[in-house]
């Protein structure tokens, strides 16, 4: 005979669990989407195709990803309501990119000890992400790992589908040279580069440092700074490309900063040339965090723009007739926008001036 062991013996408390489903049902529910069938709680999440018929060829555009470690950052500062909106922004920015709408979204989390409170804000954060970006929060897991992750250790992952109809895709394709490549500002950091971060701006500092202010940061404290959630722009860019704005291309500017982002909307034969600018910097305005961080580690320009999105959060690839028209179609649905380069002959790279 052995002892008598529960599940919360073993570290594993279903009972929050059930608390955490039902804080979060409320924030999942402002998400929901006429095609959404059944609501939270079942073993699979249905979705309404019944729309797709409207298409001549509908095309289902997928993509996952995470928040990386900036989580790490959250965890040490114990907030927890904005890593949700950067794993949205993470999945949903990457399939709008050939023209999709994102239809649904589901995310995965893994905790080391389960606490409905915090479960409540990270999920509240994804549920708002999922707003903003136009797609319904149809369902995801929380795994409680004890043994295997610290107690205050968690990790995210998200999935979103979206559809968009073959001929209205955007892409390399449409590219031609000579087209203006513009920039919609990035709100700071996004989710790319916090290991590099945290090795220079956050290891060794205690969260009282990390919350003073900054006159360098514009008064703003490193904590708030580099917590900012990253900007979503699927939302509006699906409205301004339902109503026709000429686009051939867009590149959402994530990991590998400018250098390995933006040639992904280039064909072979193309090169995107970016106006760096001189010792001040480029034309456009870069966040104080970012360059802050390219200070502290002492980055070479090649190394920043290869490292950070440098302000930039998304590049749109237009005629260049239809520049001026696509960025007033922009700022209408609330999106500032600058000429950050233009299009030119070459092998499918990116070039700075």
């Amino acid at each position: 005979m052995t002892d008598h062991v529960t599940y919360a013996d073993a570290g594993v408390d279903v009972d929050e669990g059930a608390r955490a489903v039902d804080a979060i049902r409320e924030s999942v529910a402002a998400t929901m989407r006429p095609e959404v069938l059944g609501g939270l709680g079942g073993f699979g999440s249905c979705f309404s195709a019944k729309a797709l018929k409207d298409m001549d060829d509908p095309v289902l555009v997928s993509g996952t990803d995470g928040v990386g470690t900036k989580l790490a950052i959250a965890q040490l500062l114990d907030r927890h309501d904005t890593v949700g909106k950067d794993l949205v922004a993470m999945c949903a920015d990457d399939v709008v990119v050939v023209g999709a709408e994102p239809l649904f979204f589901l995310d995965y989390v893994a905790v080391g000890k389960l606490k409905a409170e915090s479960m409540a804000q990270i999920v509240g954060g994804i549920a708002a992400g999922c707003k903003e970006a136009g797609c319904a929060l149809v369902g995801g897991e929380m795994a409680e790992h004890p043994g295997v992750m610290a107690a205050n250790d968690y990790d995210l992952a998200g999935f979103v589908v979206g559809v968009v109809d073959r001929a209205h895709m955007i892409g390399p394709e449409l590219v031609r040279e000579g087209d203006v490549i513009l920039g919609i500002p990035s709100s700071g950091i996004h989710s790319n580069g916090y290991s590099l971060v945290r090795k220079v701006a956050i290891e060794g500092r205690s969260v009282e440092e990390l919350c003073q202010p900054l006159p360098e940061l514009g008064g703003e404290s490193l904590a708030d700074a580099v917590l900012r959630p990253t900007t979503i722009y699927a939302g509006a860019l699906v409205r301004a490309l339902r109503a026709g704005v000429p686009i051939h291309a867009m590149a959402h500017i994530t990991g590998g900063g400018i250098t390995e982002n933006l040639n992904r909307a280039l064909p072979a034969h193309l090169d995107a040339v970016v106006d760096r600018g001189g010792e001040d910097g480029p034309a456009w305005q870069v966040p104080p965090v970012i360059a802050y961080m390219v200070r502290a580690a002492g980055l070479t320009p090649d190394e920043a723009y290869k490292t950070f999105n440098m302000g930039v959060g998304m590049s749109v690839l237009c005629a260049p007739g239809d520049a001026e028209s696509v960025q007033s179609a922009l700022a209408e649905q609330g999106l500032a926008s600058f000429v950050m380069g233009e299009v030119v002959a070459g092998t499918g790279k990116v070039v700075y001036r």
